[in-house]
């Protein structure tokens, strides 16, 4: 009976607010968690010289935490464009369940530097420019539901032409009723259109038909080498 009791009030506590969501981990800190969190997801962009304001120190981050909040819950940032755990895709760098309750505890709890600045990671190297994207000559074309003609050992999903803010949940549907999920796009901005690499080639029979595509879109099919 005296542990039940113990029990509800833990619960009780919990749901007031009282007690960390983390007990193991203790509080949520820029120094042990956040900033490892950003600079893994975060500063290839925001940074000095990059594209965006800079997260990279610790005052920089706490100025701008509500926005941060905002954008994780919003998963509008990291851009990575399309919903994690849709299709078995690689280079997915949008944040886990996890990161992001996180990061709203963080800013909810007060934006908590941390004691020990040594917890913090070195700083990322400087990113590569990549250069644009040239789709290869036998990627195939999807505009509205599309019946493939013949196999394909499908490699990833590159969207050529997508209106902005438009959601596509892109499957592939074999000929034995089987469902492959490619990709879902979320949100689409044009600043977004790179690859959608899958993890490992996806081997596609001819008769398999891609759904989820609008008419007024396109997407390229970009096949495996061989």
């Amino acid at each position: 009976m005296k542990s039940s009791r113990i029990v509800i009030s833990t619960g009780l506590l919990l749901a007031c607010g009282l007690v960390s969501a983390h007990p193991m981990m203790g509080a949520i800190t820029w120094n042990r968690q956040i900033s490892r969190i950003v600079y893994t997801h975060c500063v290839s962009c925001h940074r000095e010289g990059g594209t965006s304001f800079s997260l990279l120190e610790y005052a920089e981050a706490r100025e701008m935490a509500p926005a941060i909040k905002r954008a994780v819950l919003e998963r509008t940032m990291p851009p990575w464009g399309a919903v994690k755990g849709f299709g078995n895709l690689r280079d997915d760098d949008a944040l886990s369940e996890a990161q992001i309750e996180m990061i709203v505890e963080w800013v909810d709890t007060g934006t908590g530097r941390g004691n020990n600045p040594r917890a913090v990671p070195e700083r990322p190297p400087l990113p590569n420019p990549e250069p644009p994207f040239e789709p290869p000559a036998d990627a195939v074309a999807v505009s509205g539901e599309v019946i493939l003609e013949r196999s394909v050992r499908l490699a990833g999903v590159w969207p050529k032409t997508v209106a902005a803010d438009a959601s596509l949940r892109i499957v592939a549907a074999r000929p034995n009723g089987a469902i492959d999920p490619l990709v879902w796009l979320h949100e689409y901005r044009e600043e977004l259109a790179h690859p959608f690499w899958l993890e490992e080639p996806l081997e596609l029979p001819a008769g398999t038909v891609i759904r989820g595509v609008p008419p007024e879109a396109t997407v390229l099919l970009l096949p495996a080498s061989r």
